[in-house]
């Protein structure tokens, strides 16, 4: 069996959700692979035609600050006169290739297993919702018919009404 490098729960820490993707930002890709954030987007540029937009994008000035603010991990990001970029699955793999050390191949399995592994737990709560939004339909549905059962159940229980008796006599 082989050793992992990177605990896989550190790398789901690093996967974010901007522009409605799953992304890493390139100094969490770069701490993972090894090597320094000015490398990577070193090697990122030299091979641009292989980073096309739904591979990498770069961060606006608001997505950066809403990064920095939400990720303890990515202050230092806040004195950065550059905007970091953000890569996709298929981005992160490319990367991997074009750094084309040991540690970067070796450790894109597990980038892209742990990419994988969010989709499938996305997934599962999305059919969980689905399951749990179809329960309530039958349970409400359920709660009238129960209502009216008791209504029923209340009416029969009461005794009848009983009619003035008419008087005997005159």
């Amino acid at each position: 069996m082989s050793k992992q490098i990177i605990p896989v729960d550190r790398i789901e820490r690093t996967i974010l959700e901007i522009q409605g993707q799953k992304v890493i930002i390139d100094a969490d890709l770069a701490a993972i692979y090894g090597t320094t954030t000015k490398r990577l987007n070193q090697a990122v540029r030299r091979n641009k035609d292989r980073f096309p937009d739904d591979f990498m994008f770069q961060l606006t000035e608001d997505e950066k600050s809403e990064v920095v603010t939400n990720c303890d991990h990515l202050a230092k990001l806040k004195y950065s006169p550059h905007l970091p970029y953000a890569f996709t699955e298929h981005g992160a793999l490319m990367a991997a290739s074009v750094l084309n050390t040991e540690r970067a191949i070796q450790v894109s399995v597990f980038v892209v297993r742990v990419f994988m592994r969010l989709r499938e737990l996305v997934a599962t709560h999305k059919e969980l919702a689905s399951k749990l939004k179809e329960l309530e339909q039958r349970v409400g549905a359920h709660d009238k018919t129960i209502i009216d059962f008791m209504q029923t159940i209340k009416q029969l229980m009461e005794p009848p009404a009983l009619k003035p008796k008419r008087r005997i006599g005159f």
